[in-house]
């Protein structure tokens, strides 16, 4: 299915912004002349959180590190694994539960880390409340080996159970919890359901994909698109009241009127955050692993509300009509649709200027996102508006952003 890859997300979010560029587009103009001093503000982001400019991916391992301390890495130290692959499936479990628990907090909730008394919210406080959560064994059925994510667990997963893991009640109110656990669930039946992909090695579990990709690295190299390619085919069923096309579910994928095709993919447009997100995810367990993973490059930036925040409080991006900042945007609707493609192919045309302000060669979209926009959008909001929110507000179910 051609709309499975990250191609088709950077085509089709080029398209969208060709015409943005000749005035075509519905819900958003473009100022083009606003992308340099865009350029020079994540630059010098990036030279401040890293000043080596030894940016790596933005991937869900970076949110586990708090006050300088890796949380992950000081639990995987003092586990005992019987080889390489066994921390990698591990680690697949983790990356894999945490990504998709990873929907919006909503700017009320916060989460208190009992064992370092540390207090968090929106990414990096979801990222530790999964943390904990998989390591007390809240995703494993066997209480001998706390540290997975199996079918048997995550498809009996309650809301009851994410709600006490992320401390949310009425008082401290997270945004989707019925939709992440929901997901979970989902995920649990189908890799119970689809042996020769998520139990190989084990009982079906989340890091039963580490085995698969391994399985088709040739010469232990992988390509970082086929990462991608093997989320969305494999894990495409858990996303529900999604589109579908031929019986083949398209995850991230979404209708805007302005993609024409003579074919059945008409008007269709792939995004696929999370799962892009994962496959960041997923490079360095299989790293450690000892599979090289090459072209990180083919994937592409993410459609999500901190980067394309940032493309709309730097002026690059201009709302045709004021007042949808003042509405709640349902997550399919075309306005949100064209301002998810829009990030993408921006993020595209922003990374060679960073890299020239930089004075560096080039490096990935990711590590741009990580250096990078991603930071900047947050820094950027939290200046412009009192509880750091982003400059649209988005109906999500808690799988989309």
């Amino acid at each position: 299915m051609s709309l499975l890859t990250a191609g088709a997300v950077r085509e089709r979010a080029r398209e969208m912004l060709a015409l943005g560029r000749t005035g075509h587009l519905t819900h958003f103009r473009i100022d083009e002349a606003k992308l340099a001093p865009t350029a020079d503000y994540v630059a010098a982001v990036i030279r401040s959180n890293y000043p080596d400019l030894e940016v790596p991916l933005h991937a869900r391992w970076r949110h586990f590190v708090y006050r300088g301390r890796d949380l992950w890495a000081e639990i995987a130290a003092s586990a005992s694994w019987r080889d390489a692959a066994a921390r990698a499936r591990a680690e697949f479990d983790l990356a894999v539960t945490s990504v998709l628990l990873d929907a919006g907090a909503g700017p009320g909730w916060t989460y208190r880390d009992p064992a370092t008394g540390l207090t968090a919210g929106r990414s990096e406080g979801l990222a530790l409340a999964s943390l904990r959560m998989f390591t007390d064994g809240l995703f494993s059925s066997d209480p001998r080996d706390p540290l997975r994510a199996d079918a048997a667990r995550l498809s009996a997963l309650s809301t009851e159970d994410l709600a006490r893991g992320f401390q949310a009640d009425d008082r401290n109110p997270l945004t989707g919890l019925d939709g992440r656990a929901a997901l979970l669930r989902r995920l649990g039946r189908l890799m119970g359901g689809l042996p020769a992909v998520f139990a190989s090695h084990d009982s079906a579990r989340a890091g039963g994909l580490f085995d698969h990709l391994a399985a088709s690295a040739g010469h232990g190299a992988l390509p970082a698109p086929e990462i991608l390619r093997a989320l969305l085919v494999n894990l495409g069923t858990i996303w529900q009241d999604r589109l579908s096309l031929a019986g083949v579910p398209l995850g991230d994928t979404w209708r805007h009127g302005a993609i024409k095709r003579d074919d059945p993919t008409n008007g269709l447009l792939p995004l696929h955050k999370l799962s892009q997100w994962l496959s960041y995810s997923l490079i360095e367990p299989l790293q450690r692993a000892g599979i090289r993973v090459s072209d990180a490059d083919g994937l592409t930036g993410l459609a999500e509300y901190r980067n394309g925040g940032l493309f709309i409080d730097t002026g690059v991006l201009a709302l045709r009509n004021r007042d949808a900042a003042r509405a709640l945007l349902p997550v399919d609707s075309e306005f949100v649709v064209e301002w998810r493609a829009l990030t993408v192919a921006l993020l595209d045309a922003l990374l060679p200027l960073v890299w020239a302000r930089l004075g560096i060669g080039a490096f990935p979209p990711g590590a741009l996102l990580e250096g990078g926009t991603w930071a900047a959008g947050r820094k950027i909001a939290a200046a412009r508006r009192p509880d750091g929110r982003p400059p649209l507000i988005v109906v999500s179910d808690g799988t989309v952003f």
